[in-house]
């Protein structure tokens, strides 16, 4: 039987790949080709390898798709019935080791540990899978003759800017303390692409970097992430609860949007290159994030509330040379491949609530 994506996984999550697949970017290129995907068992790489398995159904791309993951039992529990397809494989093992898949023509690095408990309890296996992860997904492109190679970086590569400016732009580069375990995933990040740029250099290959801002969606129940707990509160209809006064200031994207943008840098980006994810319709502040969450449901009278009264208060906008920059991305240098983002912030909020939801019910 030719299972197709629509029929084998919930029709929320179906709606987002099916956007992917249909947005504006050279399918053509990717038309009878083989594309890796290391952290295919993770979010954004699972939303890829469903996006590309949903182009092949709607369009009859012939995209072969490779899933690298770590966990099988967990990848054949999110792929199911899909993983009897002729066009759809996984290769399980630990990236940190030699890639043992067959050839492919485009390879997506988006294996990563990127979790806060990860980084206090697993500092080496952050850095490693940044550090040695992107070395042997390199060599692997090397030895496969990809045609492009996609390293999906992050804005932590940033570290701490400070100035008067109000976004960061690919070229800026602030501080980071290199002896602190805290900074594995950011310092690994950064090796990450210094190896990719060397790579292009020493072996002519085509490698495009991406760093994504925060990328928010469906993520599971007990994310510890900041926005992924506003979003378990609407699902379980209780009030969201600010622990400080949510004055943190950061560019969000919707999975969809991020996705698009991912593709557009691999198909479309120039070598060794960084290019900023952000959607401007969603650059806001923690408490920003929180109220659109409520006001994304107003009939079930979710209300932001604060721990610290005093917190409640609005805060006064700093303007000085030691004001610390927000972390809202300059978008500009990948509008100019053509890449438009489309979903707002409130719309992405009630999206991720119906797969929770949709999950809950099947």
């Amino acid at each position: 039987m030719d299972y197709k994506v629509k029929e084998c996984v919930l029709q929320a999550v179906y709606r987002d790949t099916h956007e992917i697949a249909q947005a504006d970017i050279p399918w053509e290129l990717l038309n009878g080709t083989t594309v890796l995907i290391t952290g295919g068992g993770g979010f954004i790489g699972g939303y890829l390898a469903l996006a590309l398995l949903t182009r092949n159904d709607i369009a009859d791309a012939h995209i072969k798709v490779i899933a690298l993951v770590r966990n099988a039992a967990r990848a054949e529990k999110k792929y199911g019935d899909l993983l009897q397809r002729d066009d759809f494989s996984l290769c399980v093992q630990d990236v940190n080791q030699p890639i043992k898949a067959e050839r492919a023509d485009y390879v997506i690095h988006a294996a990563s540990q990127a979790s806060n408990i990860q980084f206090e309890n697993d500092p080496v296996g952050t850095i490693s899978a940044n550090l040695t992860g992107t070395q042997n997904v390199l060599e692997y492109a090397k030895k496969s003759g990809a045609k492009a190679t996609l390293i999906v970086s992050s804005l932590k590569v940033y570290g701490t800017i400070y100035g008067n400016q109000n976004k960061i732009r690919e070229e800026d580069c602030g501080y980071l303390d290199f002896t602190s375990y805290k900074n594995c995933y950011a310092m690994g990040k950064r090796a990450s692409e210094t190896l990719a740029s060397g790579y292009c250099r020493e072996y002519g290959m085509n490698v495009r970097l991406a760093r994504p801002s925060y990328i928010y969606g469906a993520a599971t129940l007990d994310d510890d992430r900041v926005w992924a707990q506003f979003i378990a509160n609407i699902v379980r209809g209780e009030d969201i609860l600010l622990k400080s006064n949510g004055a943190a200031n950061r560019s969000f994207c919707y999975v969809t949007d991020t996705a698009t943008a991912l593709l557009t840098v691999l198909l479309k980006g120039k070598n060794a290159t960084p290019y900023n994810i952000a959607n401007e319709m969603s650059d806001t502040t923690i408490r920003g994030f929180a109220q659109a969450a409520c006001e994304a449901f107003p009939e079930r009278q979710i209300h932001l509330r604060f721990a610290n009264p005093a917190d409640e208060k609005e805060p006064l906008e700093v303007r000085s040379p030691l004001r610390q920059v927000p972390e809202i991305l300059d978008n500009s240098k990948l509008i100019a491949l053509g890449w438009i983002p489309k979903i707002s912030l409130k719309e992405g909020i009630r999206r991720a609530v119906a797969v929770l939801e949709e999950q809950k019910l099947s």
